[in-house]
C-alpha cells in the first residue's frame, strides 16, 4: 500500500484525478443500487432487469468507434469536464422514474449517463500513458482499479441505507451533487498533453486504426484477453439472487448493498496482495482462480451469509486480472494511437459486460437455475485462461516492469 501512496505524493495530476474519481465513482453507485432497488419494487421480469444491466455497458460499446479518435484530437479537460456535465442532467432526471409507464425513460436516462461514464473513463485511461512513465503505470492502473472498488464498497453499503432510510430520489439527489463536486475539482486542474497535428479526418482516422490492428495482431488478442473479465458483470445476477433467495430475509437495497459491498471488499484487497505476485506467464492462474471463487460462490448462493463470503473470494482476483490485462495492451501500443485503441478495447470488454448481462435474463427466464448460471460464467474463465496461454505462447508480449 505505500508504493501506492508514494506514487500518489510523486504524481501531482494523478493525485488530483483519482480523488475526482473517487467521488465521482462513490456518488454512481448511490443511482445503483436504487435503480435496481426501484425495478424489484415494480416487480419487473427478469428481463427488464438484465436489460438494464445490459444498458450499463452497451452504450460504451456503441460510441466506442468513433470515441477513440475524439479522444486523440481533444484536449481531455475540456472533453471530461463536457461528460461529467452530462452525468449531473442524465441522474439528477432519474428523479422523473417513477412507474412502469416511465421505464422508456429510464433506459433513455441510463443510457445517456452510462455512455458518459463510459466515455470518461476511456479518457482518463488514455491520458495515463501520456503523463506516466512506464514503470509506474501498472501500479496506476491498480490504484485506479482500487479507487474504483473502494468506491464501489463505500458507494454500495452507504447507498444500500440511504436507500433503505431516506428513499430513491434522495439517492439520485446525492449522485448528481457529487458529480457536481468532481466537476469542481477538475475544473481547477491543469492537465497539458500533445495532441495529434496531422489533419485526419475521423473516418480516416478509425480506418487507419484498423490497418494498425491488422499489422500488430497481439494488440488485437490481448483486447480479446481483456475482454474476458467483462464476465465479471454481475449486478443482474446479484439482483436476481436478493429477488429468489434473500426477499424474506433482509430489505432488497440492504442485500444489494451487502453483496456488492462483499464483492468490493475483495477488489480492494486483492491487487495489494497479488500485485507482486502477478506476472505475464502467472496472470494465467488469476483466471483459473476467477473461475474456482465463482464456482465456490455458485455452491453457496442460496446461503446468504455464505453468499457474503463467497463475495469477497470472487472480488479478490477480479482488480489484478483487469488492471494486469489492461496495462499489457497500453504498453504493447504506439502512443499515437492510445485513445483509439484504448476505445476499441473498452468496446470489447462492455460487449462482453453486455452479452453477460443479457445472457444472465434469458436463461434465468429458460429455467436455468441462477446457481448454475454462475457455473457457466465460471466456466468462460477457464475458457480466458486457455485463450491467454495461447496468446502468451504465440505472440511477443512485453513484460511489465513494476
Amino acid at each position: 500500500m505505500n508504493s501506492y501512496i508514494q506514487l500518489l505524493k510523486q504524481e501531482k495530476i494523478l493525485r488530483r484525478l483519482s480523488f475526482i474519481q473517487l467521488i465521482s465513482y462513490f456518488g454512481a453507485w448511490f443511482s445503483n443500487v436504487a435503480i435496481y432497488t426501484l425495478l424489484l419494487k415494480m416487480e419487473v421480469s427478469a428481463e427488464v432487469v438484465s436489460f438494464v444491466a445490459m444498458l450499463h455497458f452497451l452504450a460504451g460499446v456503441v460510441q466506442a468507434p468513433f470515441s477513440g479518435a475524439i479522444i486523440d484530437m481533444v484536449k481531455p479537460k475540456n472533453l471530461m469536464l463536457s461528460l461529467i456535465a452530462l452525468e449531473i442532467v442524465a441522474t439528477a432526471s432519474l428523479v422523473m422514474v417513477t412507474t412502469h409507464n416511465h421505464l422508456l425513460l429510464l433506459y433513455v436516462l441510463i443510457f445517456v449517463k452510462m455512455a458518459a461514464a463510459s466515455f470518461y473513463f476511456t479518457t482518463e485511461m488514455s491520458l495515463l500513458p501520456k503523463i506516466l512513465d512506464e514503470k509506474v503505470l501498472q501500479k496506476a492502473n491498480e490504484l485506479h482499479s482500487i479507487i474504483w472498488s473502494l468506491s464501489y464498497t463505500l458507494g454500495m453499503a452507504v447507498s444500500g441505507f440511504v436507500v433503505y432510510l431516506l428513499g430513491i430520489k434522495i439517492a439520485f439527489i446525492l449522485d448528481a451533487l457529487f458529480f457536481v463536486v468532481a466537476f469542481y475539482l477538475l475544473s481547477g486542474l491543469k492537465i497539458e498533453v500533445d495532441l495529434l497535428t496531422q489533419k485526419e479526418k475521423l473516418s480516416e482516422m478509425m480506418r487507419d486504426t484498423f490497418r494498425y490492428l491488422k499489422r500488430t495482431p497481439k494488440a488485437f488478442h490481448l483486447m480479446v484477453v481483456h475482454a474476458f473479465v467483462g464476465l465479471t458483470a454481475f449486478d443482474a445476477l446479484v439482483a436476481l439472487m436478493v429477488d429468489k433467495y434473500y426477499a424474506g430475509i433482509i430489505a432488497t437495497s440492504l442485500a444489494l448493498g451487502l453483496l456488492h459491498s462483499a464483492r468490493a471488499v475483495g477488489l480492494v484487497v486483492g491487487p495489494v496482495v497479488l500485485g507482486k505476485f502477478v506476472n505475464n506467464k502467472r496472470l494465467i492462474y488469476i483466471f483459473i482462480a476467477q473461475a474456482f471463487a465463482v464456482f465456490l460462490w455458485s455452491y453457496v448462493m442460496e446461503y446468504f451469509y455464505l453468499s457474503l463470503v463467497a463475495s469477497v473470494v470472487v472480488g479478490f482476483f477480479t482488480t489484478t486480472l483487469w488492471s494486469y490485462s489492461y496495462t499489457l495492451l497500453q504498453k504493447n501500443i504506439e502512443q499515437k494511437y492510445y485513445g483509439r485503441i484504448v476505445a476499441y478495447n473498452d468496446m470489447l470488454f462492455l460487449s462482453s459486460a453486455a452479452f453477460t448481462s443479457y445472457m444472465i435474463g434469458y436463461l434465468a427466464t429458460a429455467d436455468i437455475s441462477l446457481e448454475n448460471i454462475a457455473n457457466i460464467m465460471g466456466a468462460g474463465f477457464i475458457v480466458g485462461a486457455l485463450y491467454y496461454g495461447y496468446v502468451i505462447k504465440t505472440k511477443k508480449i512485453k513484460e511489465i516492469s513494476i
